[in-house]
């Protein structure tokens, strides 16, 4: 890859800002648009989805979110990069699970059948009993058409079975044997989460099998095809990055990311002193358009999530923003760089702390935001799974 032109701080924040949506005039015209723009929403949290939605649509209704996912079913929840869940449309939901999904079903069966032979799970043969069992869990679903992993589990009884994981490191725990059957034909593409029982910010979701669920199912496509046009849609939409950013979004070797990268022709440019990488399409340069702008980003959001090497819209608060385990916890958004966090309290209220002096125009603008999330969640609350220092302490 020949050596392009330099590409600094603020030209990358004035790509950021338009191409995910967050500048005033680059807003989306609804979930479906997010979600490809973004190469997928992070859907570990259920009530991320939609606020990360919501903060990047020209009018984020919700019931626009839930049609998209639950009525149209344009949207879909899969694992994917980094054995994450991402909601993503369907015509990406095939990339990332040739892309990563395959490989991911594979080094997960190892694992299950390990666990099962540990626990002493399925007689002499447990990669048999454990494919056994996943076609029982498949015809269960024939007949029920959705279901909760618990309603499958009274219709077939070996999905309770418990099994022992992580024995005796310090996050050993139990896993019921459906749990691990799920996850396997999901990452395989057989079966997907539908509509959870409870609200927008329930996990207890119920599944469905893809060829009931989507009509004509999810496309195959090679993975090597996959792979490349996975690394294509990321650079379009977070490039310039790194290949180290790239390996760690993926979840790839860095084999597999040089050979995408190479089969794509993407160019080299210099990132402040760093090697980063673009499209050989996306040379021109982008400057700053829309005026100032301000974001209320949830836990995980793709944007905060999107690079491995984040100081240049990080800065130095990671350890305040993030927790041990490199999980994002809710951002304040200035102009394309993090300048402060916020939470949700029991009572409802949104409240932040900005974590640098950005003026009293700036901060009066993230005090309109967060009266508009606080309206926009209402009576629900809001706490993400992974909870960091600054989230901790302002939900208190």
């Amino acid at each position: 890859m020949a050596r392009a032109r330099r590409i600094g701080v603020d030209e990358r924040r004035a790509r950021l800002a338009t191409r995910h949506h967050l500048a005033p005039g680059a807003k989306a015209a609804g979930p479906v648009d997010v979600a490809d723009s973004m190469v997928g929403l992070h859907g570990t949290d259920a009530a991320s989805v939609y606020l990360a939605a919501a903060e990047r649509m020209a009018a984020g209704e919700r019931a626009a979110i839930e049609r998209a996912l639950y009525e149209e079913r344009r949207l879909l929840r899969i694992l994917g990069m980094r054995r994450t869940m991402f909601v993503v449309p369907i015509d990406l939901a095939a990339v990332i699970q040739a892309a990563c999904g395959r490989k991911l079903a594979l080094q997960q069966r190892r694992v299950t059948v390990g666990f099962l032979e540990d626990c002493g799970i399925g007689g002499p043969d447990p990669a048999s009993w454990l494919r056994e069992v996943e076609e029982a869990a498949v015809r269960a679903l024939a007949e029920l058409g959705e279901a909760t992993a618990a309603e499958l589990s009274s219709v077939e009884p070996r999905l309770a079975e418990q099994i022992r994981i992580a024995r005796g490191k310090a996050y050993e725990g139990s896993q019921s044997v459906g749990s691990r059957v799920l996850l396997l034909l999901g990452a395989e593409g057989r079966v997907v989460r539908t509509r959870p029982r409870g609200s927008w910010i329930s996990t207890q979701y119920r599944w469905a099998r893809v060829d009931t669920w989507v009509d004509g199912g999810i496309e195959e496509l090679p993975t090597e095809t996959a792979q490349v046009e996975l690394v294509r849609r990321w650079l379009a939409a977070f490039g310039p990055g790194t290949v180290a950013d790239l390996k760690w979004w993926t979840g790839w070797t860095v084999r597999e990311v040089r050979t995408a990268l190479d089969k794509l022709g993407a160019v080299e440019v210099d990132l402040d002193g760093t090697p980063g990488v673009v499209l050989s399409e996306d040379l021109e340069p982008v400057e700053p358009s829309g005026g100032p702008w301000v974001a209320l980003l949830p836990a995980l959001d793709p944007t905060v999530m999107g690079w491995a090497g984040r100081d240049w819209y990080l800065g130095g608060h990671g350890p305040t923003l993030f927790d041990r385990n490199g999980n994002a916890g809710p951002t304040v958004w200035l102009d394309g760089r993090i300048a402060g966090g916020w939470a949700q309290r029991a009572g409802g209220e949104v409240v932040f702390r900005l974590l640098e002096d950005v003026g009293a125009e700036s901060t009066v603008a993230v005090e309109a935001a967060a009266a508009r999330i606080e309206s926009w969640i209402g009576a629900s609350r809001v706490t993400p799974r992974f909870r960091t220092p600054l989230e901790r302490e302002l939900s208190a």
